[in-house]
């Protein structure tokens, strides 16, 4: 099947309006990701993800892109295929044209050629280490890097329209800073905290709840890795911090923090139990994961064909049982999952959503905006309320 052709032979409707979801619930992520899935297992799913997450945080590296960049093509990535399948594209091509989309998104922009020939160097580094060029690119068949130079912008154009042309990207970054200094989180935290950001994106939770909800859900987890069979006499609380339980005490029961923050307690449980998930995959199999040693961004002025390991890790200091065992403790005490009913979606929607993209039939009318962004607008509480997230993000 040709990169530009549909999954689905539905019949196509004369013209069709296709509203830019920015959020979905996780019963719509595991429908549609069921759908793309074909024969793949949901573990051969997963490692496919997250060799598809480490190409492109190897990469972003390599290249010196901001964390903003590499995070929103992972993001890219995980979207992409809810409406198209896996096994019609190579995890490369997807990931590159991820990555090429996001560059555009954050003003980072590099050519596809340029981004093709740090892809070489990542994926063929015998090649990389042979060559005699003085920019050190890996010597390639010019006739192969325009094909996939074409691969690449063909990829692009379908992943464009899963995005409805809609560049609009946030990132829970910024309210892990603001919402750390606002509740005196202690640096140590503060730092595993901003890295639990950084590990979200290798999952489908942003595609799931806004970032500032991922941003409290990664500070309270950081809080309970910090303290859960730890000895807390080793945690360094600079003077006029709180200690990490009084953080654990605050988002593990409801209250005035809900409302502040604009947000729920069940979410924060369940984005908590993702990146679980995702850090017990990490412990068991190290090579797995390319979470950053450091909470900090690729360096911009980095050599991108410096002979430096951009997946090289930090040891995890979790062990696969411990995690476990704070997910059994978590279960008992935390609420059941709350249930999110999303506006003009049903089955028949979410059929057409994959089956319009990416052919050339009919008109497609791509708005920014999903149709029940007026109601938010009117009361963001109460439309929250209803299980449902808008589009603009609280404000601090």
């Amino acid at each position: 099947m040709g990169v530009g052709d549909s999954p689905s032979q539905a019949p196509m409707p004369a013209s069709y309006a296709k509203y830019h979801s920015p959020y979905f619930t996780p019963e719509m992520v595991e429908r549609l990701s069921e759908r793309q899935r074909g024969k793949l297992s949901i573990t051969q799913e997963e490692k496919q993800r997250q060799q598809a997450c480490g190409f492109i945080e190897a990469i972003g590296s390599k290249t010196g892109f901001p964390r903003k960049t590499i995070a929103t093509a992972q993001n890219l990535y995980h979207r992409f295929h809810l409406f198209f399948s896996r096994k019609d594209f190579s995890y490369h091509d997807v990931s590159l044209a991820a990555l090429y989309v996001s560059t555009k998104m954050h003003d980072t922009l590099k050519k596809p050629r340029e981004i093709l020939m740090v892809s070489y160097a990542v994926r063929f580094p015998e090649l990389a280490a042979k060559s005699k060029s003085v920019a050190g690119e890996v010597d390639m068949d010019p006739a192969t890097v325009e094909h996939d130079r074409q691969r690449l912008l063909a990829v692009e154009r379908l992943m464009l329209e899963t995005i409805c042309f809609n560049f609009t990207s946030r990132m829970p970054f910024p309210y892990v800073i603001k919402i750390c200094r606002g509740l005196k989180v202690p640096k140590q935290m503060s730092k595993l905290s901003w890295r639990l950001a950084i590990d979200s994106f290798r999952t489908q939770v942003n595609l799931m709840f806004p970032p500032h909800v991922v941003a409290l859900a990664c500070i309270y987890l950081a809080a309970l890795l910090i303290t859960f069979e730890q000895d807390l006499s080793e945690i360094v609380i600079e003077p006029g911090c709180r200690n990490p339980q009084e953080i654990i005490m605050l988002f593990c029961a409801r209250g005035e923090w809900e409302r502040q923050y604009k947000a729920h307690l069940e979410d924060l449980h369940e984005i908590a139990h993702f990146i679980i998930d995702l850090l017990t995959q990490g412990a068991q199999n190290p090579q797995a994961t390319t979470s950053p040693s450091t909470p900090s961004s690729p360096h911009p002025n980095r050599n991108p064909h410096s002979n430096v390991n951009p997946q090289a890790l930090a040891p995890i200091p979790y062990k696969p049982d411990q995690l476990m065992r704070l997910k059994i403790a978590m279960r008992e005490t935390e609420p059941a999952p709350r249930v999110r009913d999303f506006p003009g979606w049903d089955e028949f929607e979410a059929d057409m959503e994959a089956s319009v993209l990416g052919r050339n039939e009919g008109t497609v009318r791509f708005l920014f905006s999903p149709p029940y962004s007026a109601n938010y607008e009117n009361d963001p509480i109460e439309f929250q309320r209803g299980g449902r997230y808008g589009v603009e993000a609280m404000q601090f």
